[in-house]
């Protein structure tokens, strides 16, 4: 492990930074932290996001599975550790809070054709696919005491069934629905709402919370019969790919590991074991997956270990013991 660690302190600075942060338990105020954090946010790949990002939301989303959509990359710099007093994140975080819906959920530029039920127009809406992925942000940026993100995650989780989270969108959208049987969960809405809920300490130990972790191990224990809307646990859910953007193994497991009481489960353990046996010879994980639109970061390929989806597994591992 010691080893381990020295290779990532050898990388990247935000490999780096939360290898101390998360790993080592190191505090922010230490010297080796924070000129790592200063190196992390200086970076040009890191300042290239930002940029991107200064423009919120940036373009119509026409799929949530696109690894270059707007919501998935600010989530990406509030993993990294941004907060709301570093440039430019308050600058960003405003020009999210321009677009509030009714219910409280944040809304993004959308457009839905009327044979898939929408109105073939671009207009503001929200679905259970990107809701909670954009308030897990803002709470990881420090605002999960703002009354607006109260109020949205108090509706989200209000939308919980007896099997986990349904597909649903804001009212804007019509009639749309993905593709399954309406009584069905949606693996990939549940998976965002649980990442959503174990950020807040008043809803990490929860009723609903409970249901959703029911509803994703369970979807991995039956994973050869139930595929609702569609998603698979198959050969492509269990490649090793970073960032976190859809349903995916990786994925699943860091959402997963952060409930404590879900840390001894035989099913989430059957998970990690899948994890495990993908390490080489030094321990290292070498993507078996890639989001093209990340090519250039060390996660963005397929040949050569990579740092940093290295440092999520060990940090999974770390909090399953």
């Amino acid at each position: 492990m010691e080893k381990m660690i020295k290779w990532l302190l050898e990388g990247e600075p935000w490999v780096e930074y939360r290898t101390r942060v998360d790993l080592l338990e190191q505090n922010e105020d230490e010297a080796t932290v924070i000129r790592a954090r200063k190196e992390m946010i200086g970076h040009p790949k890191v300042q290239s996001l930002l940029g991107e990002l200064k423009g919120w939301p940036c373009t119509v989303l026409n799929s949530h599975r696109s690894a270059s959509q707007p919501f998935h990359k600010l989530s990406f710099i509030a993993d990294l550790g941004f907060k709301i007093d570093d440039s430019p994140v308050e600058e960003i975080i405003r020009k999210v809070y321009e677009h509030k819906s009714e219910e409280g959920p944040f809304q993004l530029p959308m457009n839905v054709a009327k044979h898939f039920g929408g109105s073939g127009r671009d207009e503001r809406a929200w679905a259970l696919c990107d809701a909670p992925v954009i308030i897990y942000s803002l709470v990881k940026f420090g605002l999960g005491g703002d009354e607006q993100v109260k109020k949205a995650v108090k509706y989200l989780v209000g939308l919980v069934r007896e099997n986990g989270w349904p597909c649903i969108v804001s009212k804007e959208m019509g009639k749309f629905r993905g593709p399954g049987r309406k009584d069905d969960p949606c693996p990939y809405a549940t998976l965002v709402m649980l990442k959503m809920l174990s950020q807040l300490d008043e809803w990490r130990d929860t009723k609903e919370g409970r249901v959703g972790a029911e509803c994703i191990l369970n979807l991995w224990e039956k994973s050869r019969e139930i595929h609702p809307y569609m998603f698979y646990m198959g050969t492509d859910f269990r490649k090793t790919k970073a960032p976190f953007v859809w349903y995916d193994i990786v994925h699943v497991l860091d959402v997963l590991s952060q409930f404590n009481w879900l840390r001894n489960d035989s099913r989430l353990r059957e998970m990690v074991e899948v994890i495990k046996s993908k390490v080489d010879s030094e321990g290292r994980h070498t993507p078996e997956s890639e989001w093209i639109v990340w090519k250039g970061w060390d996660f963005g390929q397929k040949k050569q270990p990579s740092r940093w989806l290295t440092f999520l597994v060990l940090r999974m591992l770390k909090r399953v013991g």
